[in-house]
């Protein structure tokens, strides 16, 4: 569920652009015809209404997709973290007391909540961060192609170089 999230939320908030170019093109449209003299032109305000209608809900959609995505994630989290302190737990009460009697109790509460934590913190948000990078990134590439293939070429092209400058300087 968590991947079908982050999909659906990201490719609708990928898709928020394009819908956007749409609008900006009936109202550039709408006033080159207006600005060349052609009679009863204009914009189309319904028509652009209609686009920032659609651009809203699916705005919305991946507001929601996003904000599930992290529940869900969150509640995995927690139930993850929940029965791994029941098995530290058991496995402490099975060890013997000289293992208590060599090592500090500070030492051991401390070592079992910063892994615990560690592990909470990496299925919260590095987890779902990846997930929801990876997808942008596909996603990304194939709006790009489908907007202009030869400017993704450049720009295919133009990442790697300034990435080489960079690291030079």
């Amino acid at each position: 569920m968590v991947w079908v999230m982050a999909a659906l939320g990201t490719v609708f908030g990928i898709l928020g652009p394009r819908i956007m170019g749409q609008a900006t093109t009936t109202l550039f449209e709408g006033l080159m015809a207006k600005r060349s003299g052609i009679p009863g032109a204009g914009i189309d305000f319904g028509r652009i209404q209609q686009i920032l209608w659609i651009l809203a809900g699916l705005y919305v959609v991946s507001a929601v997709c996003s904000y599930l995505q992290q529940y869900i994630m969150a509640s995995v989290a927690q139930n993850t973290v929940f029965d791994m302190r029941q098995d530290l737990n058991n496995k402490l009460n099975r060890l013997p007391l000289s293992f208590f009697d060599s090592q500090t109790h500070g030492e051991i509460l401390s070592r079992v909540t910063n892994d615990v934590d560690t592990v909470s913190r990496t299925l919260q948000q590095s987890l779902t961060q990846a997930i929801t990078s990876a997808i942008s990134l596909i996603g990304v590439v194939i709006m790009m192609l489908m907007i202009s293939p030869p400017l993704t070429l450049v720009a295919a092209l133009t990442l790697p170089l300034s990435i080489l400058v960079t690291t030079k300087v």
